[in-house]
């Protein structure tokens, strides 16, 4: 059942043009169809919580260049719950804006935060996680986060390290949270996958709004100050243009910087539901069906003839045939089409 009392706060303001040509900065991978089943990411960010979050409760934190996006995408989202950015100040501002914003309407809200353009394989098991962690940080001043078991020893992940000796004495599947780590060379990320408390990041965040702005105003006194004196005008036809005046102010620093690394109640998660931040084609063709050859395709009519571990991904091609590609990307879009070898996708931003 719904509770009034949870609101949803999807951050949504990033270029995500890694999956070019298929992205760009004008319609970055959240409001993309990426894994082809007929809903974009952000979509079916919305839809892991339509049993749980009433729908004028969900918050979505955008650049105002994607306003349209989102108002498309979203139609059941209130038009009022779509917060503008006028500038790019990573996600401490961005939260902070959301849960002042929510603090004046509901004081004992509680809060999940999520990206709006990572996948969940296995939203059932999600849901469930998701609902333990709701229940523990709405009987505690504890934030909370989904730490999800690794399964390879990734190097684009930063990690979480957990005291998995002692449980909480209220939930004995959240455990406090000794240390966050930084994205590791592969050498670290090895000695991490073979110790049970280290977890992968997966910026998904649950507290109460009181306990988020009570951090804020103790590890960020000045952010705090800012949204504070803006409690007067959220909700009023002046609230935009005082936001876009006062926005560019804050300090540009993530939540984990701003707040997470002070903070001394921080619980996670160990999760396990087919989870990816899909920052890489390699990640989306381990997140697609395969044929048993490692190929993962999704276009009209795609045919693959003595090809490994490639993923073809095609928008209007009628037809596509490939032969003797190992390790590939090839993607279409609109006319453009791009060949790369996976292990080189890190440099396509160079070849556009």
């Amino acid at each position: 059942m719904k509770n009034t009392d949870n609101h949803l706060v999807i951050m949504a303001g990033g270029i995500g043009s890694r999956f070019w040509p298929l992205s760009s900065e004008e319609r970055p991978k959240q409001f993309l169809d990426v894994l082809g089943c007929g809903k974009t990411l952000i979509q079916l960010t919305v839809e892991r919580f339509e049993d749980m979050v009433p729908a004028e409760n969900i918050w979505v934190v955008t650049s105002g260049q994607y306003a349209a996006l989102v108002a498309e995408q979203l139609p059941g989202i209130p038009s009022s719950n779509i917060l503008l950015e006028p500038c790019r100040r990573n996600t401490a501002p961005c939260i902070a804006y959301a849960s002042w914003r929510i603090k004046k309407i509901n004081s004992k809200a509680n809060i999940v935060v999520t990206p709006s353009d990572h996948v969940v394989m296995q939203p059932d098991v999600f849901r469930q996680r998701i609902s333990e962690a709701l229940d523990f940080s709405s009987e505690t001043d504890a934030i909370v986060t989904l730490g999800i078991k690794p399964s390879r020893p990734e190097t684009g992940y930063g990690y979480i390290k957990g005291d998995m000796a002692y449980s909480s004495t209220r939930r004995r599947s959240i455990f406090r949270v000794e240390a966050f780590k930084e994205k590791p060379d592969l050498e670290t990320a090895e000695t991490y996958i073979q110790d049970p408390s280290y977890l992968w990041n997966s910026g998904i965040f649950i507290w109460r709004v009181s306990t988020i702005v009570n951090a804020f105003r103790v590890y960020q006194p000045a952010m705090a100050k800012i949204f504070e004196d803006l409690l007067p005008v959220f909700n009023t036809p002046q609230e935009q243009e005082a936001i876009n005046k006062a926005f560019p102010t804050c300090e540009t620093i993530s939540v984990d910087y701003a707040i997470l690394e002070h903070a001394e109640e921080i619980f996670v998660i160990p999760s396990d539901f087919g989870w990816s931040d899909l920052g890489t084609w390699n990640s989306l063709r381990q997140n697609l069906q395969q044929d048993k050859y490692g190929n993962a395709c999704i276009g009209q009519d795609v045919k693959l003839f003595d090809c490994h571990d490639s993923i073809v991904r095609t928008e209007s091609l009628k037809q596509v045939v490939v032969q003797g590609c190992d390790g590939f990307v090839i993607a279409e879009n609109e006319g453009t089409l791009l060949i790369c070898r996976l292990s080189e996708e890190q440099r396509i931003k160079l070849f556009h």
